[in-house]
């Protein structure tokens, strides 16, 4: 995997499937300054088979990942199990969690400075640009990058730069593979 930023990367699906409407899914992330990120996730695919949420005021929402989301955790040490979660869907509605250890303690991070998200629609193309000021979080020492795209059927499917499981688990401590 690539190590520093900035850095472009491609995720998998966990299962991939034939009648799957996404082509591709890239990431492009940044770290401008330390603490603030800049990641673009460019979805290529029949935008009119998925479901894309609309537009709504951008603030904190739970649940995001229960429907099309793009996510970023970050591992605060290698030799740490804390870590904190950022979601962002194309509705521009947003989440930010701290975790004690994997999938422990998840609590909400209220923000000063919430994430800016810009999307851009294309008949095949998606892509959703996530500002995020994490400078009250520790920094980065290990990040993993995934998203859930839900189809025009329901059903999701589970993106992410490496699955460490049997099952699809974003939070899986093998997944953290960039490094700054």
């Amino acid at each position: 995997m690539p190590s520093g930023f900035p850095c472009s990367v491609s995720l998998t699906p966990f299962a991939p499937s034939r009648r799957s409407v996404v082509r591709a899914l890239d990431a492009h992330l940044q770290e401008p300054t330390p603490g603030t990120y800049v990641l673009r996730y460019v979805l290529d695919a029949d935008l009119s088979r998925l479901r894309i949420p609309g537009t709504r005021p951008s603030h904190h929402v739970d649940g995001l990942w229960k429907h099309t989301c793009f996510e970023m955790f970050v591992r605060k040490a290698t030799d740490a199990p804390a870590y904190y979660e950022l979601n962002a869907s194309p509705s521009t509605e947003w989440a930010i969690y701290t975790f004690d250890g994997y999938h422990q303690n998840m609590a909400p991070v209220s923000s000063e400075r919430p994430p800016r998200i810009r999307v851009t629609h294309e008949p095949n193309r998606l892509e959703i640009e996530i500002r995020a000021d994490l400078r009250g979080l520790p920094h980065a020492a290990e990040i993993a990058l995934a998203a859930v795209i839900e189809d025009d059927n329901g059903t999701l499917s589970y993106w992410a730069l490496k699955h460490a499981a049997s099952k699809p688990d974003f939070h899986h401590p093998d997944s953290f593979v960039l490094k700054p």
